[in-house]
């Protein structure tokens, strides 16, 4: 008589899986603000769209609820290679999160979709503080999320992330890039590095052309392979509050580009509206030495590296010129590093790239 099969046969230990949950919520209520409601074991999350005590509250006029989507793509592969897992939990809020402050959204919760290979508690707790973290520093309640186990879809050891934000900002107060005008100026933000884009390039590079070990020391950068490229993505949730709190009567701020895949030219070109020319020096700010590192290891064309990677601004204000030194000075008085490195005029080209 054939012996009857269980769960556990099929790849997926119930126990083991019940262990990794039992890791999980300590990291969650770290992050919750007093408009989270608290529904441990519930199936979903539940969050107050104001407060109760009248000292905090926001006394929202007309709402707007901005969402927002993104992954970490193969990233992920060099932190399966570097066994290193918690700094692509804070890639994955990041990407969330300064997608939706560039409509001038507070984001206010985050949730994970977490597929892995194999019941690992040790493995998801790494991805999951890191995550926490995230939310903690972009200052978003981590509501809860799923994680699948699904061993017949990913190779042992894989897994794939995934993550949603939902943030408010109000009607009037909402930045869709149509107040850029002729005159503005263009804020440069500095990123970490390579932050969460262009990672086949990167790993076609380093790994299949160069046969380079994720521990490897690079002299030329003064860190290992893995230092380097895992280098999570900079969240700007909170420098961007305090900029847009200090100027909540004015309106000086016209728009705001995430600069991930597609580059500085593509992501400031889908807020530029009609008529209206935005002009990037690219000799204005200081680059990371990751990129000319990977642009020389892969004799990359330079036009390549600006379409692929941010090349190390990673978020861009355009500014009423008025403002612009002062809100250079809070940016840098924040810790970030921060350039004028364009110009708004009337035109039809949109983005013009020059000096590349």
């Amino acid at each position: 008589m054939t012996s009857g099969l269980s769960y556990k046969d099929s790849g997926i230990d119930l126990d083991v899986y019940n262990e990794a949950m039992g890791r999980l919520p300590r990291l969650m209520h770290r992050t919750y603000s007093p408009r989270v409601i608290p529904l441990d074991g519930g199936f979903a999350g539940l969050f107050k769209l104001d407060f109760d005590n009248p000292l905090f509250r926001r006394n929202y006029a007309d709402p707007v609820l901005v969402s927002c989507t993104d992954g970490v793509g193969t990233k992920l592969k060099v932190a399966i290679q570097a066994d290193r897992h918690h700094t692509v939990g804070i890639d994955l809020v990041a990407m969330c999160v300064n997608d939706a402050i560039c409509c001038g959204a507070e984001p206010l919760f985050f949730l994970d979709y977490v597929a892995m290979s194999h019941d690992d508690p040790e493995r998801l707790e790494q991805i999951v503080r890191g995550i926490s973290d995230g939310c903690v520093e972009a200052g978003c309640g981590l509501m809860g999320g799923e994680t699948a186990i699904m061993p017949d879809v990913y190779a042992r050891g894989d897994y794939d992330l995934a993550g949603f934000c939902v943030g408010v900002v109000e009607q009037k107060e909402l930045i869709t890039g149509q107040a850029i005008t002729d005159g503005d100026l263009v804020l440069g933000i500095g990123s970490s590095g390579i932050h969460s884009n262009g990672f086949s390039l990167v790993r076609k590079i380093v790994f299949d052309r160069h046969g380079l070990d994720v521990n490897a020391h690079i002299n030329t950068l003064g860190e290992t392979v893995a230092d380097a490229l895992l280098r999570p993505t900079l969240i700007y949730a909170a420098l961007t509050r305090k900029i847009l709190r200090h100027y909540k009567i004015k309106s000086v701020v016209h728009g705001i580009a995430h600069i991930t895949g597609g580059g500085i030219e593509e992501n400031i070109e889908r807020i530029v509206p009609d008529g209206i020319q935005v002009e990037i020096d690219c000799q204005s700010w200081t680059k990371p030495p990751v990129f000319p590192w990977l642009q020389q290891m892969g004799n990359v064309e330079t036009g390549e590296m600006y379409r692929v990677f941010n090349m190390g601004i990673g978020l861009a204000l355009m500014v009423s010129p008025y403002y612009a030194d002062n809100i250079r000075r809070m940016v840098e008085q924040a810790g970030f590093s921060c350039w004028v490195i364009g110009k708004v005029c009337n035109g039809s080209q949109k983005v013009v790239m020059r000096d590349q």
